[in-house]
C-alpha cells in the first residue's frame, strides 16, 4: 500500500466531545458502521445529508490510503415496517423492495457510493438471536412473556456516550416494549431486545429463544457483530441516533463481548427546511426527486450539503441551493482551465509546486474534521492564479497536468464534478 497520501485526521469523536487525531486499530484497515435507512418509507434529503457525510468520510480514508470495511445496512423488519405493510395489505418484502430500490438509485444520483453488499435486520436474524441469549447468560438481559429485554441497571457505563444521569434511573422495574419513541427523550426503564410471536403474528422465526423477531434495538448490533466483528473503529449517524440508539447499540454489543465496541463515534446535525425541521405536518419534507426533475444535478446538491460542515445544522432554501449551484459552476470553469486543455500534460510523476499547494490545503481543511466549507473555500483560493497564468500562457504544461491531477484526486471524494 502507498503511503504518498497518508496524512493526519482529526476528528471530532462525540464519546469524548473533542477533536483528536485519528488511528484505527489496526495499522492500514478502517472497520466503518454507518446507521443505514429504515426502508418502511422513502428518504428525504436531510437523511441523504448524513449519508453525504458519511460518503466523504469514507472516500476521505481511502485518499489517505486506508483499507475501509463499511457496513450499511438496511432496517427492514422493525415495528414501523411491519406496521406499514399491514396497512397497505403487503409482505414486508413487498414493502420494502422497491424502497431500497429507490435508495440505491437516489444514491447514484448523489454519487454517495454503496459497500458491495447490505445486510438486512431480516438476515441477521440467527446473530441476533445469539446475542440475545448470551446477555441473557450473563445477566443483562431476561425474559417476560414470550419477549425478551435489557436491563441498563446491568451493565456499567450505560449511558456514557450520551453522558446519561443513571443517578436519576428508577430502581422500579419498567418496560418499554415499542422498537422506537419519537422525541429527544429517554425511555427510564427495560428496553426491548426479542419481539415473542403471537398467534396472529407473521413476521416470525423460529430460533432457541422461541418464535419471534429481533427488536430494533438489537438489530444493528447483530449486523455489526455478524459482518464487523465486536470490534470497530467508527461508528457514524444522525445526531438523532445520540438519543437511546447508540447507547443500547454499546450495551448489547459490549454486554454481548465484554469489549469495547467503538472508540470513535460521529454524529452528523440535521438539514432544515425554510428554517424548520422536516415533517409531513407542516408539508416541508424535501426528496432528492423533487431537485432532479428541476433539472439539477447531483452534484450540485453535493455542492450545497458540502457548504456547510456536517455537525453544524444546514438550512435548505431555494436561493441558497441555487447560489450553492452558481458558487459550483463558477468552481468548475475555474477547474476546467486545467482538465479539459489540450495542452495540459497529464503525464507528470509527481506534483507541481501549484498542485502540491492545492494537495495541502485540501488535506490541511479536510483533515480538520472533515471541514467541506474550508476545503471549497480554499480549492477556489488556490485555483485563481494560476488559472489566471493559464489562460495568459505563463504556467507550464507540467504546472498544468499536476494541477489536473490533483483536482481529480480531491474529486475522488468531493464528488462535485470538477
Amino acid at each position: 500500500m502507498s503511503e504518498t497520501r497518508r496524512g493526519a485526521l482529526a476528528l471530532y469523536n462525540t464519546m469524548q466531545r473533542a477533536a483528536g487525531r485519528f488511528s484505527p486499530r489496526y495499522a492500514h484497515t478502517v472497520k466503518l458502521f454507518t446507521c443505514g435507512p429504515s426502508v418502511y418509507r422513502p428518504q428525504h434529503l436531510g437523511n441523504y445529508r448524513t449519508f453525504f457525510y458519511e460518503d466523504i468520510l469514507h472516500r476521505y480514508l481511502e485518499y489517505l490510503n486506508y483499507d475501509v470495511l463499511r457496513v450499511l445496512n438496511y432496517t427492514d423488519i422493525e415495528d414501523k415496517s411491519i406496521a406499514e405493510a399491514r396497512r397497505r395489505g403487503m409482505t414486508p418484502e413487498q414493502l420494502t423492495a422497491p424502497i431500497e430500490e429507490k435508495f440505491v438509485e437516489d444514491c447514484d444520483y448523489l454519487s454517495i457510493r454503496l459497500p458491495p453488499e447490505i445486510p438486512r435486520s431480516s438476515t441477521s436474524v440467527e446473530t441476533a438471536a445469539e446475542i440475545i441469549a448470551v446477555l441473557r447468560d450473563k445477566g443483562h438481559a431476561y425474559g417476560h412473556g414470550r419477549d425478551f429485554y435489557f436491563d441498563p441497571l446491568t451493565f456499567e457505563g450505560f449511558g456514557r456516550l450520551f453522558r446519561l444521569d443513571m443517578s436519576k434511573w428508577p430502581k422500579n422495574k419498567r418496560r418499554f416494549s415499542r422498537d422506537t419513541y419519537s422525541g429527544r427523550r429517554w425511555n427510564l426503564g427495560d428496553f426491548i431486545l426479542w419481539h415473542g410471536c403471537g398467534r396472529d403474528d407473521t413476521v416470525c422465526w423460529d430460533t432457541p429463544l422461541g418464535r419471534g423477531r429481533p427488536a430494533w434495538n438489537v438489530q444493528d448490533p447483530a449486523m455489526i457483530v455478524k459482518h464487523l466483528g465486536t470490534e470497530i473503529d467508527i461508528s457514524c449517524g444522525g445526531i438523532d441516533n445520540l438519543y437511546r440508539h447508540h447507547d443500547y447499540t454499546i450495551a448489547v454489543v459490549e454486554g454481548y463481548s465484554g469489549v469495547e465496541l467503538a472508540p470513535w463515534w460521529l454524529h452528523g446535525e440535521h438539514l432544515l427546511v425554510d428554517g424548520s425541521k422536516m415533517s409531513k405536518s407542516k408539508g416541508n419534507v424535501l426528496y432528492p426527486d423533487e431537485l432532479r426533475k428541476r433539472g439539477y444535478d447531483g452534484a450540485v446538491v453535493r455542492y450545497f450539503f458540502a457548504t456547510r460542515h456536517y455537525r453544524r445544522r444546514l438550512n435548505f432554501t431555494y436561493a441558497a441551493f441555487e447560489q450553492a449551484a452558481r458558487d459550483r459552476e463558477e468552481l468548475v470553469g475555474l477547474s476546467s482551465v486545467f482538465t479539459r486543455a489540450e495542452d495540459v500534460d497529464s503525464r507528470v510523476s509527481s506534483p507541481s509546486a501549484p498542485a502540491a499547494l492545492l494537495l495541502k490545503e485540501f488535506q490541511r481543511t479536510m483533515g480538520d474534521d472533515l471541514n467541506t466549507p474550508a476545503a471549497l473555500r480554499e480549492l477556489q483560493h488556490a485555483l485563481l492564479p494560476p488559472a489566471e497564468a493559464k489562460r495568459e500562457g505563463r504556467l507550464a504544461r507540467e504546472d498544468a497536468g499536476g494541477l489536473k491531477t490533483a483536482l481529480d484526486q480531491i474529486d475522488s471524494v468531493l464528488q462535485i464534478g470538477l
